[in-house]
């Protein structure tokens, strides 16, 4: 900033002004135009322009670069215990529950009145906060406390497109941000349930952490220039840790605000949780591939929701999913079997009074539904391939009592009907059962990688729970439907990354309150080397969106998060700004792109690396096509460096898991560290025989360091490898 300003906002006013008068504009205008000045995460500003304007701003001196203002959306009780928090040991007791730190998330606002923002166990606000609690469209400083110790509001991009903002204030209207707020730092709040589903004492991740809200998604829409300005003012208030379930799709590194935002969040020492997307289970289909950030995956749990039909006089009950919130008697009633049940006419002379079953064929499932919901029925039992479909979480969502059953389920149920001449079931829902099998798995719609902006950096990078998770909701907002009315609550289950995300957020600040001097990248090491990558039974997570196969790196990165391994990981892989900078240049970004994301008119490209000091592996081998004449072996190598976190003298020996077609070794195979602290290096080699090679191929699996002499310590990285070409953003020509 010349030195003739005081402060950044009164630079870019007077740049415009100037602007303005090039363009022979009017004067006036030009305080207007000026959308946000930012001071933390980019030297710039936003602002509305003429494009005689932009095309004078390009051509002014001091100009790098600039980028539209894009639309941006967000991805959407048991899940602690799931993790294996509980207070007498682990990360909960290591860290306090995250006392004193400050959990930032950029996202819809909040619920204030919420029970999850009580104060009740929490420590002072700390000292070293600089932000507050911001008055507004129903929202007063006073709804603040010592849980909840900053709220802002960023509504400017939208207001410069001529939108009308109704709820401009941190108030929540649409029940996103309460939710994963509450799920990263919620406090203990007793009696908690959707509807009666899933009871018991609901608790953020982390529930003595403060909680400070940055709203930048509006009913109305979201824009870069309100995420950007939302991070930049978090940075300035002082968060430890930020979470950020929402994302930009198909942009490059350079033109992500995201990356460029969180970017100065590292530089920091911020932690940054963001979601992976939405968008699988499809290759290729995950944002936020930042390499300087956390990118998780979402997972369900061992947990199911549902209801039991209970076959009169035959002492038997069958399980069905159902989140149906309504009231219901319990009393016997008349059951009848009506086959595909798309017959409306039908449904409508046969079913009154009764409960009907439906069998589901070639996706009918919806025209199923909305027969029985229209008919006289009293509860309808849907045999479905489905109950295994990602969709099942939409359908037993039901406005009417509704029970979705698999096909073996529901077999007993249609002999039992076809049986008797008289049959009776009573119906009994609000029923939540643990220990489903197998568990964790990663969800079919959980994006996967490789990243589009960055391929050379193994993402996403961890899994958390995302599936169907309870957590705070505003008591204003439709929680859901019954018969086509709306029926609210103050606790919803949602899923999505969005849900996963804030788990990790959370997970983020109990390690950076029991390990103040580490660094993001420590902290996200410490996570993914300690991830699980077995689930409940031993056997390798699953992969829904692909059949129950084992889960790839692709899907699930290193595994599922382990927040009490992640307290003591043994080693960490660390990485500085200077290695992402080495990367940046690496992908031939160019000076004036690197300088957008890294603000320092300097750039260093003399040691360029896609060899970024990471936690995992990716290993992207060239295509042979048939045709090829060269049959030569490729031979990819990594180099890694590990920091000693653990014992002071200890040894760790290298052990890879297979991987199909591939000879992949370790040089050296052991580790000796003498004091902790020291650095050791590594390289992980990775061979592919091309020889009839032609195909494509994608394989999975493991690097361990397993600790010797007794030692607890297994400091696991995945590795992923393949030929399979994917459309990147990750390279420019560089001038």
């Amino acid at each position: 900033m010349p030195k003739a300003y005081s402060a950044p906002h009164h630079w870019h006013s007077a740049t415009l002004s100037a602007l303005s008068q090039t363009t022979s504009a009017n004067n006036n205008l030009a305080s207007s135009k000026l959308i946000y000045s930012y001071s933390h995460v980019i030297d710039g500003f936003s602002a509305t322009l003429t494009p005689t304007e932009l095309d004078a701003l390009q051509n002014s001196p001091g100009y790098i670069y600039s980028i539209k203002d894009l639309p941006v959306k967000h991805d959407t009780t048991h899940s602690t215990q799931f993790l294996g928090l509980t207070a007498s040991s682990g990360a909960w007791e290591a860290s306090n529950y995250g006392e004193g730190m400050i959990i930032g998330l950029v996202d819809s606002g909040l619920w204030p009145e919420s029970q999850s923002y009580y104060d009740h166990g929490m420590g002072p606000v700390p000292a070293k906060w600089r932000g507050e609690c911001e008055k507004g469209t129903q929202f007063n400083a006073s709804l603040c406390n010592n849980k909840l110790i900053g709220a802002r509001a960023f509504p400017r991009g939208l207001i410069a497109r001529n939108i009308t903002v109704e709820m401009n204030s941190t108030r929540d209207t649409e029940g996103h941000g309460t939710h994963t707020s509450s799920t990263a730092a919620g406090n203990f709040v007793d009696d908690a349930s959707f509807f009666g589903y899933a009871p018991g004492t609901v608790k953020g991740v982390a529930p003595k952490a403060h909680v400070a809200m940055y709203k930048a998604l509006f009913d109305e829409g979201a824009f870069t220039s309100d995420i950007i300005a939302a991070i930049d003012r978090a940075l300035g208030d002082g968060v430890d840790v930020l979470s950020m379930s929402l994302g930009l799709d198909g942009v490059a590194l350079y033109e992500d605000p995201m990356a460029l935002a969180t970017f100065a969040a590292v530089e920091k020492n911020v932690f940054v949780a963001t979601s992976a997307g939405n968008e699988g289970p499809f290759l290729g289909s995950l944002h936020n591939g930042i390499p300087w950030v956390l990118t998780v995956a979402a997972g369900a749990m061992d947990r199911q929701f549902g209801a039991e039909v209970k076959l009169g006089g035959s002492g038997m009950s069958v399980f069905g999913s159902s989140l149906y919130p309504g009231s219901y008697s319990p009393a016997e009633a008349p059951i009848v079997f009506m086959g595909d049940c798309l017959n409306a006419t039908k449904i409508g002379k046969f079913a009154a009074g009764k409960i009907v079953v439906c069998q589901e064929r070639n996706d009918t499932l919806r025209d199923q539904m909305a027969n029985v919901q229209n008919s006289t029925a009293i509860g309808g039992v849907f045999i479905t391939n489905t109950t295994s479909s990602p969709d099942i979480e939409f359908y037993i969502q039901s406005p009417f009592p509704a029970i979705f059953m698999t096909l073996t389920d529901g077999e007993t149920v249609k002999k039992y009907v076809k049986s008797n001449t008289e049959p009776k079931a009573s119906l009994q829902f609000r029923v939540t059962n643990l220990n489903k099998s197998p568990a964790p798995t990663v969800t079919s719609y959980s994006s996967r990688g490789p990243s589009p902006s960055c391929p050379f950096v193994l993402k996403p990078d961890i899994m958390g729970p995302g599936s169907l998770i309870l957590a705070a909701w505003p008591s204003n907002v439709e929680a859901a439907e019954v018969n086509s009315k709306p029926v609210y609550s103050n606790f919803n289950l949602l899923s999505g990354t969005s849900m996963s995300c804030p788990h990790l957020a959370g997970v983020g600040a109990l390690i950076k309150k029991a390990h103040p001097d580490w660094s993001p990248a420590a902290i996200r090491s410490a996570m993914m080397t300690t991830a699980d990558s077995l689930d409940l039974s031993g056997q390798p997570i699953k992969d829904s969106g692909y059949g129950n196969r084992p889960a790839t790196g692709l899907a699930i990165g290193a595994g599922q998060v382990n927040p009490n391994k992640a307290m003591d990981p043994g080693l960490v892989y660390d990485a500085t700004t200077v290695d992402y900078v080495n990367l940046l240049c690496a992908m031939n970004f160019t000076a004036k792109q690197i300088q957008v994301i890294t603000r320092s008119s300097t750039t260093n490209c003399s040691s360029p690396s896609l060899d970024l000091n990471y936690p995992s592996f990716i290993a992207l081998f060239k295509a042979n096509s048939s045709s090829s004449s060269s049959h030569a072996n490729q031979v990819l190598e990594f180099s890694r460096t590990v920091t000693n976190v653990g014992e002071d003298v200890s040894i760790y020996t290298a052990t890879i898991t297979p991987l199909e077609g591939l000879v992949v070794s370790v040089v050296p195979e052991k580790l000796e560290f003498k004091s902790k602290g020291e650095k050791l290096s590594f390289k992980l080699v990775i061979e592919s025989d091309n020889t009839g090679k032609s195909r494509q191929f994608l394989a999975s699996g493991y690097l361990r360091w397993k600790e010797d002499g007794g030692g607890s310590h297994v400091v696991q990285s995945p590795i992923v490898a393949t030929n399979i070409a994917f459309d990147s953003l990750s390279s420019s020509s560089r001038n």
